[in-house]
């Protein structure tokens, strides 16, 4: 199929799929005319992608992973370093949950510090 059907088939635009392809998780033949010709399965792969950006992994980590993705859900069948890898992003979100509550709560105490006091607003 040609770049047009596999958008059409999984809804993610050409720009995309094209992406992916520099990124080196999809991995088209050429026609003799030049055109991009994927197998059923890069419907597959293409949802396995989505679904593994969804879970908020980077085109690097997905292409470090997929190989390890069946089915379109995926399931991630054990592959060495697989639940290091995992376990890595995980404790990054982790920290920037952190940093990120820190800074809300800075924030927070800047407005609460800033904002006038009823007495204040009579002077």
């Amino acid at each position: 199929m040609l770049i047009g059907e596999l958008s059409r088939r999984t809804g993610v635009n050409a720009h995309q799929l094209r992406y992916y392809e520099a990124q080196g998780l999809l991995r088209p033949r050429r026609g003799s005319n030049g055109y991009r010709e994927y197998t059923d399965d890069a419907v597959v792969v293409v949802t396995q992608i989505r679904r593994l950006l969804d879970a908020g992994l980077s085109t690097e980590e997905i292409g470090f992973l997929l190989p390890c993705a069946t089915g379109t859900d995926p399931d991630l069948k054990p592959c060495p370093e697989l639940l290091t890898a995992l376990r890595e992003r995980l404790q990054n979100l982790d920290d920037h949950i952190t940093t990120l509550v820190r800074s809300r709560q800075t924030l927070q105490h800047y407005i609460t510090a800033t904002e006038p006091r009823p007495q204040e607003q009579l002077r």
